[in-house]
């Protein structure tokens, strides 16, 4: 028997709105949006660890939805939305606490935001993930 597909979620939506809408964002006006926001550019390690941080937990994502889907093709899902903003989240603290970043405070408040909203939605969508698998 086929399964039956999963109620949709709201979080999951906006968390993919989000990551859209900010990867858009760089890949057309990178330049622009890393003055406005006052991060640092490519000129350090910085964005090369953001990047790992989250291809990092795309692999996990994709790992996840390797063992819990043996056949058909459904997306990586809540789990690896969670895998990877956590991740990314991580090393993003990791950077504003022990990195060497020459920001302006802008800079830091916009970072720190991010890793915070990154948490809260992740620990969102972990509470969502309970009462699913619950109720």
């Amino acid at each position: 028997m086929p399964d039956l597909p999963r109620s949709r979620s709201p979080i999951l939506l906006v968390d993919s709105i989000i990551n859209f809408a900010l990867g858009v964002l760089l890949l057309l006006f990178p330049r622009p949006v890393i003055e406005a926001v006052g991060i640092p550019g490519a000129e350090n390690r910085f964005y090369p660890n953001i990047l790992g941080a989250v291809l990092f937990g795309i692999g996990i994502a994709l790992l996840l939805e390797w063992q819990h889907k043996q056949e058909g093709t459904s997306g990586l899902g809540l789990a690896g939305a969670i895998a990877i903003n956590l991740c990314g989240a991580v090393v993003l603290a990791m950077w504003l606490l022990f990195g060497t970043l020459d920001l302006p405070l802008r800079g830091y408040v916009v970072l720190w935001v991010l890793a915070i909203l990154l948490i809260g939605i992740s620990t969102a969508e972990v509470r969502r993930a309970r009462r699913s698998d619950i109720g």
